[in-house]
């Protein structure tokens, strides 16, 4: 049999749609959002509270555009509107046609929290992500990384081109699964409610709204719960079932789902600092590795009382032929000291992500597939303690479209229920697998206490690494 746990690649070239799973095929009648992209099969809303918008033939004929349309309901209208509806406070249960059986609830919380809406390791240079090439008094690992990020973007459709969109638009299915739990003396893998063949595998969806310079919203829902985060160019924001609404401690980063092939221009702005580290082969492609490393000052801003974020560093994978970057993978390291002392407890988040089935969407270059495999690995001083937990994501995109009209910076507004102050990323680490507390929603106010409480037993977090 198959190993429980993996995401199959799509057969066949692996286009949209095909790594998202069998999902219902909405009604030819229903309405649809907006320019699809490319050349997509039909696909149904993957859960109703994210695709619901405006008549796409109407968008077409030019309704939504210009001061004297006269329309009754703007585009705009109704982004600000679907951006500013209340969000759920539902504790995470699968809805119809969902797995409820097959994934607790700490394990669906897991899935969202690590691979909802993590972000990258620092911020994007927004203003010019590759000023005029200089090869003198410039060491050879940065002139090179410049050099590759030039090539980069004129695969990707040219700066002039890249730097035209105003804004951006995607919607995409994901399937995610908890595939693996490993400890020092054994391996438990996700074989599903009847302990036999593959494991369960929880559908959903998202949408990821963008706008220059630095803004973003993204809301994903699956198995009936949602997460959704954004940023107004100042400061970042995130909203789960979980910990309600609250702002991220630390600088202001970009998404990093958008660095999956969907934004070529904060791609290269994030890698403007990197480094060319060497060569390797991935999936058959002869690439070009860039790194980059958080600086102490952001670990620093991102550290929080006991823990202590000791590194975050990025590579990307850039392919010789195509000029477009195929793989992208992260790692951080968090160190947690118990106040009532004791040894310290490492968490090391590792994300790895495969991008594929690049098209072109008004002359942009998209990824319209990919793949995550992450790695939650927690160790101490103990040889024993150690624990591994594995989860996979596949994703498709199924709709893209550049400079939409009547998207607006009001639609970036953070939630007005956003607590003051900032939770730092210890208090969302993972709870340990066989964790049996209800993952219902928790008080804001009591989550720090609770996560401490967990850290100091030596059972992580409550809830998740965003």
């Amino acid at each position: 049999g198959e190993e429980a746990g993996v995401l199959r690649r799509p057969e066949g070239g692996g286009g949209a749609g095909a790594v998202a799973g069998e999902v219902p095929r909405e009604d030819p009648g229903e309405e649809r959002l907006i320019a699809r992209s490319g050349s997509l099969r039909p696909g149904g809303e993957v859960l109703e509270p994210l695709i619901e918008g405006p008549d796409a033939d109407r968008l077409a004929a030019g309704d939504f555009v210009g001061e004297d349309s006269g329309r009754r309901e703007g585009f705009g209208h109704w982004v600000r509107g679907h951006l500013t509806r209340t969000p759920s406070m539902a504790s995470a249960s699968a809805g119809p046609g969902g797995s409820s059986g097959s994934f607790r609830h700490s394990d669906l919380r897991l899935l969202l929290g690590v691979m909802g809406a993590p972000l990258a390791p620092i911020s994007s240079n927004l203003a010019d992500p590759l000023p005029l090439l200089s090869i003198k008094g410039t060491p050879i690992e940065s002139s090179s990384a410049q050099y590759i990020l030039q090539q980069y973007m004129a695969a990707s459709g040219g700066y002039k081109m890249l730097q035209s969109v105003r804004n951006a638009y995607a919607m995409g299915k994901v399937r995610m699964v908890a595939s693996e739990f490993e400890t020092a003396t054994r391996v438990v893998k996700n074989r599903g409610p009847s302990g036999r063949g593959a494991a369960a595998v929880e559908q959903g969806g998202f949408v990821l709204w963008t706008m220059a310079p630095g803004m973003w919203y993204v809301e994903l829902a699956v198995g009936g719960s949602k997460v959704h985060a954004g940023c107004n160019g100042r400061l970042v924001w995130r909203h789960t079932p979980w910990l309600g609404a609250h702002a991220a401690k630390g600088p202001v980063r970009p998404l990093r789902r958008v660095l999956q092939g969907l934004d070529p221009l904060t791609t290269a702005g994030l890698f403007a600092e990197a480094r060319c580290v060497g060569e390797k082969k991935v999936n058959g492609e002869e690439c070009f590795i860039l790194k980059l490393s958080a600086d102490p000052q952001t670990l620093k801003l991102r550290s929080e009382g006991p823990a202590e974020i000791i590194r975050h560093v990025l590579f990307g994978y850039f392919s010789q032929r195509t000029g477009l970057m195929v793989h992208i993978e992260d790692s951080h390291l968090t160190r947690i000291q118990p106040h009532s002392g004791g040894d310290a407890v490492y968490w090391e988040t590792t994300i790895s992500s495969c991008l594929e089935d690049y098209r072109a969407v008004e002359g942009i270059m998209i990824a319209h597939a990919g793949r995550s495999a992450v790695t939650l690995f927690r160790f101490g001083e103990a040889a024993m303690s150690h624990t591994k937990t594995r989860m996979e994501e596949a994703w498709s995109i199924e709709e893209v479209a550049f400079n939409v009209p009547g998207l607006s910076v009001d639609c970036f507004i953070p939630p007005a229920d956003i607590r003051s102050g900032s939770v730092g990323e210890a208090c969302e680490l993972p709870p340990q697998h066989g964790d049996r507390a209800k993952s219902t929603a928790v008080h804001p106010a009591r989550v720090a206490a609770a996560a401490e409480r967990a850290h100091t037993h030596g059972a992580g977090g409550r809830g998740e690494k965003i």
